[in-house]
């Protein structure tokens, strides 16, 4: 299976790094290099792409604004000579994050990454990003970096929504997944589960105690939004 890529970096000696690269890897097919990344829109809309080699920090849009920008993003490798984007890379589901100078090793490492993602198309995982598989199920799938998870509803302490993405807490960990609140709301029982705010969803049965407008799950205060008060008090006595 061939892999489309398209580079965007903005300095051309790390565009023709990259280009040698794909050059060597027989299953990688280079279909466009772009030094700006408004060109490199324009390509997305008009071109396939299997996979997104991508620069941050770049003039006119960086390369994280780039992503947010797409509805449906192809695979994303992002390829920066700064660190501190690592925790942005896992925000935007990226499948790898790549230092500059990137050595061809490590290169080949982010692409077989890639291609075990590609063997399950993105096409044939379910249209929503969770499913539940009966009505009377314990558990869900979320779709976080390209996989589909399984979160047992008892682990769940609250969700929160964030601009771009979800976050799922429980007492083991936090799960980043882009999906909307909305979505997230209509899936999970209203038995055990309420939203309490334009931002939150909590679990019923995990909450410690409520004070006036805030409600407290362990060592979180959640706040309850005047819209959702009346529903969430009929809730609970």
């Amino acid at each position: 299976m061939m892999i489309r890529c398209l580079v965007v970096d903005d300095e051309r000696f790390a565009l023709e790094v990259l280009e040698n690269y794909i050059e060597k890897v027989p299953f990688l097919q280079l279909v466009h290099l772009c030094s700006s990344p408004l060109k490199a829109l324009q390509v997305l809309s008009q071109t396939p792409i299997d996979l997104l080699l991508l620069d941050i920090e770049m003039p006119e849009l960086t390369g994280l604004q780039l992503l947010r920008t797409l509805k449906d993003p192809p695979f994303v490798i992002l390829t920066t000579a700064y660190q501190q984007f690592a925790l942005e890379s896992y925000e935007v589901n990226a499948v790898d994050y790549l230092v500059k100078p990137i050595p061809f090793e490590r290169f080949l490492t982010a692409i077989h990454k890639v291609q075990e993602r590609l063997q399950v198309s993105p096409r044939e995982v379910p249209s929503h990003p969770f499913e539940l598989t009966d009505s009377s199920s314990n558990s869900i799938f979320i779709k976080s970096e390209y996989k589909m998870v399984r979160v047992d509803l008892a682990d769940i302490l609250f969700v929160e929504g964030k601009k771009d993405y979800v976050l799922i807490h429980t007492r083991e960990k936090k799960l980043i997944t882009q999906l909307t609140l909305n979505n997230l709301e209509g899936k999970l029982p209203t038995s055990h589960f309420l939203r309490v705010h334009r931002s939150f969803i909590v679990a019923l049965h995990k909450i410690d105690s409520v004070d006036r407008n805030r409600i407290q799950i362990g060592a979180v205060d959640i706040p309850i939004g005047d819209f959702y008060r009346d529903n969430f008090l009929k809730k609970i006595t």
